[in-house]
């Protein structure tokens, strides 16, 4: 009797011992923080499926590779490295494929352990004071710029401005007030606050707004309720030598089973760096972010999230602009809810409402002007207000998602002249710069997702109704046309597939045609100097739609080990929407070589390709190659199209050692010259560079970590091609900073 009440003990120790090596797993929608249910996993020759609350479990095996797949999220492997780092948070998280399914770039700023898809950024991008500086980590962007340090205006495939739908979490945007663009939507994005960010190329994702060239969407972090009450919290400070640049961010916040409340702030200041010449270029800047945000769980199905977010700028230098940015007050409201019904078809409804409001002042009076005949201010607001509502059904292996949007834009300001000097001397001029202009979308829209063995297809529709006026006409304005108000009706329809080749590749092609109606400046500018050379720019209210006929093709090999994705699109842009110099206009300023006059050109011509590269050399090395290039041509004309950046090159080699604690990297980017340019509007071509960067992250314990790194270690003298010039008897563009040393402290209590 006591020898089989041993061997059951015993039976029962062991059996202890074994479980408790095993170890439970959530798997997460990386979006909505909610349980993936029923989603398939192998590991070390077991298998299952999760759990309604997304979990399963494993015993860790140093050799063993996780294969997961789900219907709505595809399938993807976990290195046993990604595995360890698994169990070390207990969740895995992973976005919807009906995302990704499309030509995408998913970059991640807060890493969390998801598939490998995902291109993390490191600590000098959630530093970042602008949204649109992280933009230029990725392969096919690049950015106008007219400060050394802020208002990056993002450019993409020779896409720009009002091409590019730039969004913060699938609804919200904002519209830049100055008329020189100083504040683009993307510099009123806070860096430290955002997830992930999604680039949807070509005119193929239209859930989102009129997407043009491409929706770049920044997703901010989801709410991280917790079974019990919970304090956390992160803070990160920086300094950069070259220029002097103090940047501090941080966040706080307590959540529950049934709430999250954080509040965040962000600063950032600097002065003027020099160059690899040893020149001194004015970058004096000021940048200031903060805000709450409340994610409340009103039931197990239902989310209601609130934020709010104050964003500040002040005496920031524009030295290729007539005028500084003085001041910018900016206030982005959001409310978003979301209701997972799950029922037999209908699946999920999700609703937002937004409100961005822009108080921007821009003036001369800290300039050095020898002789000074002037002083000129231009205060201007602008209001973008809407929402958007979407459904989703699921039904066997199809799915629709269908919803409607609404986007009001509205700009107002103008401009004082002093005259100090001249025969003006005295006398006070006031500029209509904006006319108090509106733009109204409104627009419905749907997407269908068919999946067969293999192969997905997708359909997509959007019919946007575009209606345009001004309410405070300025004369001068008015006389060149018969009416300034226009209603307009812009449809889009996309249509492609990707198709699985074997267990590594798959290829998709992408057609699509979407129409874009003017935007603020196209269609109201008055009389003011807001391109890249001195000549003022006229709107045009009666413009007519661009219409972007666009291919795109995408090949990609997926291994453990390795990711290979190539992207190639050709577009043919008819009604092109650009500016050409008009000689029975009189400019406002006698010093004014003209005025530029917005028009439809007949025809442009687009093409190019991205190709990146991804490999785990070992399982602690890691290396990244990508390519970028773009083509476009003005066909009527036959010449270059403006502002098209030149091939570029970027390679990085990263490595983790000493159980993830060191982290060092190097980064490689070579830019070829751009021989191809627009002498319609005196575009210069530009010399190629190369660059180099070191950066290494040191992690003593789970709280405090150190990054500290040399930005353009070889002290190069560069600029990129779209950088404006400087104004003055021999104008020159902004050269880019020299060597930079930077370190970076970041207590992380999460």
């Amino acid at each position: 009797m006591k020898s089989k009440i041993l061997i059951i003990l015993l039976f029962a120790l062991i059996t202890g011992l074994n479980n408790s090596f095993a170890q439970s797993i959530q798997l997460l929608d990386l979006n909505t923080r909610q349980p993936i249910e029923g989603a398939s996993w192998q590991y070390d020759g077991k298998s299952g499926i999760t759990s309604h609350r997304g979990t399963f479990t494993i015993e860790y095996k140093a050799d063993a590779t996780l294969s997961l797949s789900h219907l709505n999220y595809g399938s993807w492997n976990l290195t046993p490295a990604e595995v360890k780092k698994v169990l070390e948070i207990k969740a895995i998280f992973r976005e919807e494929t009906s995302h990704s399914l499309m030509p995408i770039t998913i970059v991640a700023l807060h890493t969390p352990l998801s598939s490998q898809a995902m291109l993390s950024l490191n600590t000098r991008d959630r530093l970042a004071h602008d949204g649109g500086d992280i933009l230029n980590s990725i392969e096919g962007f690049s950015s106008i710029r007219k400060s050394g340090a802020y208002g990056f205006d993002p450019v993409f495939r020779g896409f720009k401005y009002d091409q590019l739908n730039i969004i913060i979490n699938g609804a919200q945007t904002a519209t830049a007030a100055c008329p020189n663009r100083m504040d683009p939507p993307s510099s009123q994005v806070a860096p430290n606050m955002i997830s992930h960010i999604e680039v949807q190329k070509g005119p193929h994702s239209l859930r989102y707004g009129n997407s043009f060239g491409a929706t770049i969407n920044y997703i901010p972090l989801a709410p991280r309720y917790s079974d019990k009450q919970s304090l956390y919290g992160r803070i990160t400070g920086s300094f950069e030598t070259n220029g002097e640049i103090i940047r501090n961010e941080g966040v706080v916040g307590i959540s529950g089973k049934r709430y999250d409340l954080g509040i965040f702030g962000s600063f950032a200041k600097g002065s003027n760096y020099t160059d690899g010449d040893g020149n001194s270029v004015a970058a004096r800047f000021s940048r200031a972010s903060a805000g709450a945000s409340l994610g409340i769980k009103i039931s197990e199905k239902q989310n209601l999230n609130l934020s709010a977010t104050r964003n500040f700028a002040r005496d920031t230098d524009f030295p290729t602009l007539p005028m500084d940015l003085r001041s910018d007050d900016t206030w982005l409201l959001n409310a978003r809810h979301s209701f997972n019904i799950n029922r037999d078809v209908l699946k999920s409804w999700n609703t937002a409402i937004y409100a961005s409001l822009v108080d921007h002042k821009m003036d001369n009076l800290l300039k050095t002007i020898d002789p000074r005949m002037m002083n000129a201010s231009t205060p201007a607001k602008t209001k973008a207000y809407g929402g958007r509502t979407e459904g989703r059904w699921l039904s066997g292996n199809s799915s629709v998602f269908a919803g409607a949007d609404l986007r009001i834009e509205n700009a107002s300001g103008e401009r004082k002249r002093e005259f100090i000097a001249g025969p003006n001397a005295g006398k006070v001029f006031y500029d209509n710069v904006w006319q108090n202009g509106t733009i109204s979308k409104s627009a419905v829209f749907a997407e269908f997702q068919k999946t067969l063995t293999g192969l997905t297809l997708i359909f997509s529709g959007r019919l946007e109704l575009n209606q345009s006026g001004i309410d405070d006409e300025a004369v001068e304005f008015s006389n060149n046309y018969e009416s300034t108000a226009e209603t307009q009706v812009n449809p889009a329809v996309s249509a492609g597939g990707v198709k699985s080749i074997g267990n590594n590749f798959s290829a998709g092609i992408w057609l699509g045609s979407a129409k874009r109606s003017g935007s603020m400046t196209e269609r109201f500018i008055n009389y003011f100097p807001v391109g890249q050379d001195a000549f003022e720019l006229l709107g045009n209210p009666n413009i007519k739609p661009e219409t972007n006929n666009q291919a795109d093709f995408n090949l990609s090999y997926k291994s453990v080990k390795t990711i290979v994705s190539l992207d190639i699109f050709a577009s043919i842009i008819n009604q092109y929407i650009s500016a050409t110099i008009d000689t029975s206009l009189t400019p406002r300023f006698p010093t004014s070589p003209g005025v530029r006059r917005f028009v439809n050109i007949d025809k442009a011509f687009k093409t190019g390709f991205e190709v990146s590269w991804k490999q785990s050399l070992t399982t602690r090395i890691q290396q990244r190659l990508s390519v970028a290039y773009t083509y476009g041509q003005n066909t009527v004309i036959d010449e270059p199209l403006p502002e098209i950046a030149p091939m570029d090159f970027r390679y990085s080699l990263s490595g983790s050692f000493f159980k993830d604690k060191l982290r060092p990297s190097i980064n490689l980017r070579h830019v070829l010259s751009q021989e191809r340019t627009s002498a319609e509007f005196g575009e210069k071509k530009s010399p190629a560079f190369t660059l180099a960067d070191i950066t290494v992250s040191w992690k003593f314990n789970k709280v405090l970590s150190a990054t500290a790194g040399v930005q353009n270690l070889f002290d190069v003298a560069y600029y990129e091609h779209l950088n404006r010039p400087i104004s003055g008897t021999t104008p020159k563009p902004i050269y880019a900073p020299g060597r930079n040393f930077s370190i970076a402290v970041i207590a992380d209590l999460f």
